[in-house]
C-alpha cells in the first residue's frame, strides 16, 4: 500500500471518521477486541463506529485516538469527519509558547554534548542540533555547512549521504523507511519525499527481536557505535510542539566516548 494515502479523500461524515479509525487500528495491529480492553468501550460500539453505524462522542473519539497514538493534525481531521470542532491549535513560530520550547530545546542540545543530538521536524527536517551533531558529520565527511540544512531521511536514503558511512546501513534504512512510511499516512509532505527517494531493498518481515539497536558508524579506520533514542514533549495540545522530536545519538562503548569527548573538546577549545 502506498504511504501516499490522505485522509483528505474521504467526505466529512461519521462513516469516514470510522474509516480513519479501522484504518489506524489495523495500523497498529490491533484486532477490536484488542482496543476495546484497552479503552473499555465495548467491542459491539466500537464495531458500530468503525462501520458508520454509530456517531462516536467527543469522549469516545478521544479515548479512541489516544490509544491509536494517532499525530494531532490527524486526531484534528477525524474530529471534523466525525461533525466535531478540531481540539488542537498549531502555534506560530513566533508565538511566545514556541519560544519557551525552543529555548527548552536549546538547554537539551547543549547539555548532550559531547553526544550528538538532533532536532527533527515531522517531515525529517534537521531543524536544530548540537555542535556534537556537526563534528561527527564532520568526522564522516558528509558535505554539509551544518546539520539543520539537512533532511535526516534523505542523508540516510540518497547515495553520498550519511547513510553510506553506515556498517549496519541496511537495517538503519530499514527501519527509517519503516517509521517514515507509518508516519506519511497522516503526512502528505512526507508521503511525497518518500516517492522520491530510494527505497530499501530488503525490508524485514518483523522489527529485529534485539532490546535495541545500534547506529554503526564507519569513521576512519575505525567503528563508532551509538545507541538510537528520542525525546518527545509530553502530552502536547499543541500540533508545532508534537511535530518535533529530539534524536539522541548516545556513544555505547568507551572508545566512541573517548573519540566525542575529545572532538568536542577541541572544537570548544578553539571556539572559546
Amino acid at each position: 500500500m502506498s504511504p501516499s494515502h490522505s485522509l483528505t479523500t474521504h467526505p466529512l461524515t461519521a462513516t469516514a471518521a470510522g474509516e480513519h479509525l479501522r484504518r489506524l487500528r489495523r495500523q497498529a495491529r490491533l484486532s477490536q477486541l484488542e482496543l476495546s480492553l484497552i479503552t473499555g468501550i465495548s467491542q459491539r460500539h466500537l464495531s458500530c463506529v468503525e462501520t458508520g453505524r454509530a456517531k462516536p462522542s467527543p469522549s469516545t473519539l478521544h479515548a479512541l485516538l489516544s490509544a491509536l497514538d494517532a499525530p494531532l493534525e490527524q486526531r484534528n481531521e477525524i474530529f471534523l469527519a466525525a461533525g466535531f470542532a478540531p481540539r488542537y491549535m498549531a502555534s506560530t513560530p513566533d508565538a511566545p509558547a514556541m519560544a519557551m520550547v525552543h529555548d527548552a530545546i536549546e538547554h537539551i542540545l547543549q547539555a548532550n554534548n559531547p553526544a550528538p543530538a538532533l532536532v527533527i521536524a515531522s517531515n525529517w527536517d534537521i531543524t536544530a542540533a548540537n555542535a556534537s551533531a556537526g563534528l561527527l558529520l564532520a568526522m564522516l565527511g558528509v558535505q554539509t555547512t551544518q546539520p539543520s540544512g539537512l533532511n535526516l531521511l534523505d542523508t540516510l536514503l540518497r547515495p553520498g549521504g550519511l547513510g553510506d558511512h553506515l556498517v549496519n546501513a541496511d537495517e538503519i534504512r530499514a527501519i527509517a523507511w519503516q517509521r517514515a512510511a507509518r508516519e506519511a499516512f497522516s503526512n502528505p509532505e512526507l508521503a511525497e519525499l518518500l516517492r522520491k527517494l530510494p527505497g530499501p531493498t530488503d525490508l524485514p518481515l518483523s522489527p529485529a527481536l534485539s532490546p535495541v539497536v545500534l547506529t554503526r558508524v564507519r569513521s576512519g579506520q575505525s567503528e563508532l557505535n551509538f545507541l538510537s533514542t528520542f525525546t518527545t514533549f509530553g502530552m502536547p495540545l499543541d500540533i508545532s510542539v508534537a511535530s518535533l522530536r529530539i534524536e539522541h545519538l548516545i556513544p555505547a562503548d568507551r572508545q566512541t566516548w573517548q573519540v566525542m569527548t575529545a572532538a568536542y573538546a577541541q572544537w570548544s577549545a578553539a571556539a572559546g
